[in-house]
């Protein structure tokens, strides 16, 4: 993603919260898995070894989760964009950033490995 082919991630980030349009899932909640993708140019940080050159995987996780549970939305995309927004917002290092949205207990009639969603937001200018 990043013009250098640079990439921090965390996988696998699981938040309890409250989106989903049903209304038992604006009650109780659920846990949803969220996947972070961040492309930034790491070589500064490669030859630096200074984490002053790179961003901080804790502060990332902190952004998240204070940005998916800040408010209740109904809408996966809506919770995933905000989350976007909030870490292009926070992390100027940052050009891009891929949240991936995986909702384990999705009120689907059926039997499934996985549902969620997954967007890509890139910064402008």
């Amino acid at each position: 993603m990043s013009e250098a082919g640079d990439t921090i991630f965390v996988t696998g980030l699981a938040i309890h919260a409250y989106h989903g349009v049903m209304e038992h899932e604006s009650k109780v909640g659920q846990t949803f898995l969220i996947d972070i993708e961040l492309s930034l140019d790491l070589t500064e940080a490669s030859r630096s070894n200074r984490i002053a050159s790179t961003v901080s995987y804790a502060e990332v996780v902190d952004c998240v989760y204070r940005s998916f549970s800040a408010e209740r939305l109904r809408l996966l995309e809506a919770a995933a964009g905000a989350v976007a927004e909030a870490v292009l917002a926070r992390f100027p290092r940052v050009t891009a950033v891929r949240i991936t949205v995986h909702k384990p207990h999705a009120p689907i009639a059926a039997t499934f490995a996985d549902v969620g969603v997954s967007i890509r937001r890139e910064r402008r200018g």
